[in-house]
């Protein structure tokens, strides 16, 4: 199935969300540590542009380390406006080169995730299509830069508001999102789960986070 359409579409409307923002808001922490509106916005398009070439640079540069890379494009755009970034965005809606890898699903778990990232420290809660949240929770399940499957082995997810689980062992149930938040490694959201697993799901997300 190819994704791509619905990557776009959840770019699209993260893009329209931007719009309404107030510049203190895209100065605001998000949900991923050490980075602004801006910051999480700016990873997002990091990517697009970048051939072979430049991809394997850019890991080069971070050392090797998911955390590091990461920093190197949130850097190089570090200094862009926020209508500058939100331009970059819209001319991007369309994945391309990595993030439009296996048919679309790395840009659309990164879009779910980075839109909940910017929205939950905002208190500007949305509904999300089930049409593209059931395939982030498997994208972010299956991504290794992810680690969602690190931290859900041996307990059971069970979404309580779609027709979805994954995993053996204890059950650890709640809304989809913020299942998908917590095994992204999204700390605080484990008080929204509930079930016996969830203090082992808690000790993998909840500990201080390691650098690299």
């Amino acid at each position: 199935m190819d994704l791509k359409p619905l990557a776009r579409d959840e770019r699209a409307e993260l893009a329209a969300f931007l719009e309404t923002l107030t510049p203190e808001q895209w100065e605001a922490p998000s949900l991923c540590a050490g980075w602004r509106v801006r910051d999480v916005v700016a990873h997002m398009i990091s990517y697009e542009d970048l051939g072979v070439r430049e991809l394997a640079g850019r890991i080069a540069q971070g050392r090797f380390t998911v955390s590091r890379t990461n920093a190197v494009g949130v850097a190089g755009a570090g200094t862009r406006t926020p209508e500058e970034l939100l331009a970059m965005l819209r001319r991007r809606l369309q994945p391309t080169g990595l993030t439009a890898g296996l048919s679309g699903l790395i840009a659309l778990t990164d879009g779910v995730i980075h839109h909940q990232d910017i929205r939950r420290p905002l208190g500007r809660s949305r509904e999300i299509p089930a049409e593209r949240l059931l395939p982030a929770l498997r994208g972010a399940l299956r991504s290794p830069a992810i680690g969602g499957f690190w931290r859900a082995r041996g307990v059971r997810l069970v979404a309580t508001d779609l027709d979805w689980s994954r995993g053996s062992g204890p059950d650890v149930r709640g809304p989809a999102e913020a299942l998908l938040m917590v095994i992204a490694g999204r700390r605080g959201i484990v008080p929204e789960l509930s079930g016996p697993g969830r203090q082992r799901l808690a000790d993998r997300v909840e500990r201080p986070p390691r650098d690299g």
